[in-house]
């Protein structure tokens, strides 16, 4: 199982925009097949800070998800509103084992 956590950096005057095409994105990305998770969530000190919390069964289901046109049109879409470019970071779940879809 993969956890990726993406951190975006966001142009204050594109947050609300950001948040109804990142939620859209959200939407589309749980019914995936292979998605265990798919979290929205904005720093509580610093609102222009966001992640991504994507959890996936496999890199094969996480690899899956760039190649959705869902994903391909978030990423297009909010391109310009980041301050700079967003970071992934891979991460292996360990515990808990037993994650469904």
């Amino acid at each position: 199982m993969i956890v990726t956590f993406v951190h975006i950096w966001v142009k204050p005057e594109h947050i609300d925009d950001f948040i109804k095409a990142s939620t859209e994105n959200h939407l589309n990305s749980i019914d995936e097949p292979g998605n265990l998770r798919f979290d929205l969530l904005q720093d509580d000190i610093d609102p222009n800070k966001f992640v991504l919390y994507e959890a996936y069964a496999t890199e094969e289901d996480a690899a899956a998800h760039k190649e959705t046109r869902h994903y391909q049109k978030w990423r297009d879409t909010v391109a310009d509103w980041m301050t700079k470019p967003r970071k992934g970071e891979k991460h292996i779940i360990l515990a808990p084992t037993d994650l469904k879809k």
